[in-house]
């Protein structure tokens, strides 16, 4: 159901040998059922998605998932629906089992198709996403040609989440890990892509966030950086007071200039902008899949530029950057 042995065991004794022997005390915590209320029942959701013949696995699609020659049963495909709901809610997406449309709160393949063509190939890469989710940018990295991705989220239902979408999507290149950036092994420098998506504006720190996903990277590797921004100039930033956008855990705003003076300061190479996006209510809105308030409810009524508490509405930047060395591939 849940099975970590095979990413240990093929780690061990190699540049992840280190972060392999903390492995299973780090997903014995993340998935601490003692920790996690809702964890049982969420596993036992997990334990009963029905067993369907899958032919044809879809990576490079908007909608990644999984799919037969021969139709399921219809009393099949109500128990997937059913207990696919009992994982409610799916954030980031879309999916698609077997005819059966995951219709996530985010068209997270929005911000692929914003990111794709400007950074470096995947092909034949060990790629780390930060705060991936249920795993939808790792399934889309696999699908461009990654060697292998590892994304971390320590949210245990993100988690059980991706393991559900696992069972049909069966590949062993891509993994889930339940924890948080801070728990990895120190300058590990064993990645030669990392993003970090939707998550530093969440840090206390931004500059020791950055240091850390810098610490991941080989030499020569990139950064893939995606985070809410304001309008402004060099040193223009937006701290908050209270909530923003009704998230309660909002620390800092840059601009544009600022984060890409933050990322020359810490010794980055390169740094590039890609993309600056306002976020729209048909990238991030509520569903069937996703029945809390989302961002419509988080603007003012009278001025969708605005958030609801008065501060410019959600507006996202995508950065690339990389440390300094030439980059050559390895096997692994």
């Amino acid at each position: 159901m849940i099975d970590y042995q095979p990413l240990i065991n093929r780690w061990q004794g190699g540049a992840m040998d280190a972060w392999a022997q903390a492995l299973p005390a780090q997903i014995a915590s993340g998935l601490s059922q003692q920790r996690y209320g809702d964890l049982p029942r969420w596993l036992q959701v997990l334990a009963e998605l029905p067993d369907l013949a899958v032919d044809h696995v879809t990576l490079n699609r908007a909608r990644v998932g999984a799919d037969s020659d021969t139709p399921p049963q219809p009393a099949s495909l109500a128990q997937l629906r059913s207990k696919l709901q009992g994982l409610h809610p799916w954030r980031k997406g879309p999916f698609e089992l077997f005819g059966i449309h995951i219709d996530t709160e985010w068209r997270s393949d929005w911000k692929w198709d914003r990111l794709a063509s400007a950074i470096d190939d995947l092909k034949g890469r060990r790629v780390l996403d930060v705060g991936c989710g249920s795993g939808y940018h790792c399934w889309r990295m696999l699908g461009a040609g990654a060697a292998e991705v590892i994304g971390i989220d320590p949210t245990p239902l993100f988690v059980v989440q991706f393991w559900a979408l696992q069972k049909y999507l069966q590949r062993d290149e891509v993994w889930v890990l339940p924890i948080g950036i801070e728990q990895l092994p120190p300058k590990l420098g064993a990645f030669d892509t990392v993003f970090s998506m939707g998550v530093l504006y969440h840090r206390r720190s931004p500059m020791d966030h950055l240091l850390e996903l810098r610490d991941c990277l080989r030499p020569g590797g990139q950064l893939v950086l995606e985070t809410l921004v304001i309008e402004g100039g060099p040193g223009d930033t937006l701290v908050p007071q209270g909530r923003y956008a009704r998230m309660g855990n909002v620390w800092f705003l840059p601009s544009c200039h600022t984060l890409l003076g933050w990322l020359g300061k810490l010794g980055f190479l390169d740094a590039r902008l890609v993309d600056v996006t306002v976020t729209s209510t048909g990238e991030q809105r509520s569903t069937e899949w996703m029945r809390f308030h989302s961002l419509a409810d988080f603007l003012d009524p009278a001025d969708s530029s605005k958030s609801i508490e008065g501060y410019p509405a959600p507006r996202r930047a995508i950065v690339t950057a990389r440390v300094p060395g030439d980059w050559e591939p390895v096997t692994f």
